[in-house]
């Protein structure tokens, strides 16, 4: 088989993939001319420099596509998976060299270092101008205890910090092998000296970070940001910096990157580098050579670890196969209902689809839960790898009875603040429905801007929830109600043409009769 390596890539990895297969090592081809080459070759190795977009993938056979680092922005995933190419990544290769990148940007910070090595430089000697804080003692709040999180955790005990980490997708027990204290995100940021980011930028993380959470915080706080820009609203991160609410920060990474006109690059108490957490010796060579261990194994038709993609085929999953897209979507559904820190995910199998292997069905949920919070893509060959590292447990439960449904699904989710249930069916054979969400009957569908609320049966609380919706210009496009019996408790899931804001939902929580409002997108 041939294999095109495109962008500069390790020589480790490369020697490493000549040993089964041909190697080109073409790394200045225009677009048109990788378009003319690309049907000669069976995979395609990349970093970022390399646009694989469709129409490159549409004119190629490609088995494999694989990317030298994390992020797969610049190629086409669906195309990929529609094409039937692997798309396969390298998400550890750099875990190490991220982690020591924020421990000594943390140093740096906490000892003035840059500042005072540019001093040095002008001439001057100001050592009482530079004093700074030992981290020992303090206590390092850690957002986001994943590979990288927990590195960082580790390393900082051993120096003597204390480390409260808020991470609702890793459980107490995960935690305790770490030596780390789990907190909620307002008691890490009420109590941290050091803020350290390590979460993924999702809808949910983005500005995680503003006004209202620094006001939280110690005086004095420092915060630093190897992670990703945007996680840290930087407008509320400047004003802080000047108001002296925060000591310093340090930062790797920028909502835009470069960050050429960012005013926190005006700030003496603000240090950053331009997004190093990857660029050591070690991590280009182990992204190398982890992409062409697994590519390797692609090729041969067996399952690489950090495959993005699995194109689904029939054969592989046999009758349940038109179960997958429902189990997904129920986890995401579900997993957007639930607060506090997940225990465990438990999955009942009723019905004709209890007679049935429903192993890659509940890999189907653990993708679709575990898609909502990690940085590193999912898929159904590592979901249940990622649920494992973080301690969650897992229970299957079958049975061939059942009087509503032909099949019925049901994803529980448990946390230390209660448990979420959704179940879901397929009508007509192919067509995914919620039919339940806890104990109230529904009628739902598996996709689109959803608003859930919990409230008491009485009459005004639905015509409340839609008039502030519509004075926020929310149109509803579909409305369904459970409810267990008249004036008592009930279940309202409006169909929407746009997602709720934070504002309105905290509206909405505040009618009269509602228990609780969540914002969901499928």
């Amino acid at each position: 088989m041939r294999i095109l390596v495109s962008d500069p890539l390790s020589q480790a990895g490369v020697d490493l993939l000549k040993r089964e297969h041909e190697v080109d090592v073409l790394t200045d081809l225009m677009p048109e001319q990788l378009t003319h080459i690309i049907g000669d070759y069976d995979a395609l190795i990349v970093r970022s420099g390399t646009k694989v977009d469709r129409a490159l993938i549409e004119a190629s056979q490609l088995k494999v596509i694989g990317r030298a680092g994390v992020g797969v922005d610049n190629i086409d995933v669906d195309a990929a998976t529609a094409k039937g190419t692997i798309v396969i990544n390298a998400p550890e290769g750099n875990m190490i060299s991220a982690a020591e990148h924020t421990i000594s940007m943390m140093m740096a910070l906490s000892r003035n270092i840059p500042q005072a090595n540019m001093s040095l430089k002008q001439g001057k000697w100001q050592r009482s101008h530079f004093l700074g804080v030992e981290v020992f003692g303090k206590t390092l709040g850690v957002l986001g205890l994943g590979r990288i999180g927990a590195e960082v955790a580790k390393r900082m005990r051993a120096l003597g910090m204390t480390v409260l980490a808020y991470d609702p997708f890793i459980t107490v027990e995960r935690a305790k092998e770490l030596r780390v204290e789990l907190a909620s995100l307002e008691d890490v940021l009420k109590n941290a000296d050091f803020i350290t980011v390590h979460t993924p930028l999702t809808k949910d993380t983005h500005h995680l970070i503003g006004a209202a959470e620094i006001a939280l915080m110690r005086e004095g706080v420092r915060i630093i940001n190897v992670a990703r820009g945007g996680i840290i609203d930087e407008d509320a991160l400047y004003d802080g910096l000047k108001s002296g609410k925060v000591a310093g920060a340090a930062l790797d990474v920028f909502e835009h990157e470069p960050p050429q006109d960012s005013k926190l690059l005006t700030l003496e108490n603000c240090i950053a580098t331009p997004h190093l957490g990857a660029s050591t010796v070690e991590a280009q060579i182990n992204v190398a050579v982890s992409i062409a261990e697994q590519t390797l194994i692609a090729l041969k038709g067996e399952p690489a670890r950090n495959a993005i993609n699995v194109p689904i085929r029939a054969e592989t999953f046999g009758a349940v196969k038109g179960y997958m897209p429902l189990c997904e979507q129920l986890g995401k559904f579900c997993i957007q209902l639930v607060e506090g820190q997940i225990r465990g995910i438990e999955l009942t199998y009723m019905g004709d689809v209890g007679q049935c292997d429903v192993h890659p069905l509940t890999v189907a949920v653990l993708k679709g839960v575990l898609d909502r919070v990690l940085e590193s893509p999912v898929n159904f060959v590592n979901a249940e790898m990622f649920a494992k590292k973080r301690g969650i447990r897992i229970t299957e439960t079958k049975t061939e009875s059942l009087e509503d449904f032909q099949s019925l699904i049901t994803v529980r989710i448990k946390s230390d603040k209660g448990e979420w249930s959704v179940s879901g069916t397929l009508f007509f054979g192919d067509q995914p429905r919620i039919v339940k969400i806890g104990s109230y009957h529904v009628d739902a569908e598996t996709e689109g801007c959803m608003l859930i609320t919990s409230h008491v049966d009485k009459p005004g609380v639905i015509g409340k929830v839609g008039t502030l919706l519509g004075n926020n210009n929310i149109n509803i496009a579909g409305m369904n109600v459970g409810r267990e019996k008249v004036r008592g408790g009930a279940v309202m899931v409006l169909a929407l043409d746009d997602p709720v804001s934070d504002d309105v939902l905290a509206g909405i929580r505040g009618i009269d009769g509602i228990s609780t409002a969540k914002s969901v997108v499928l």
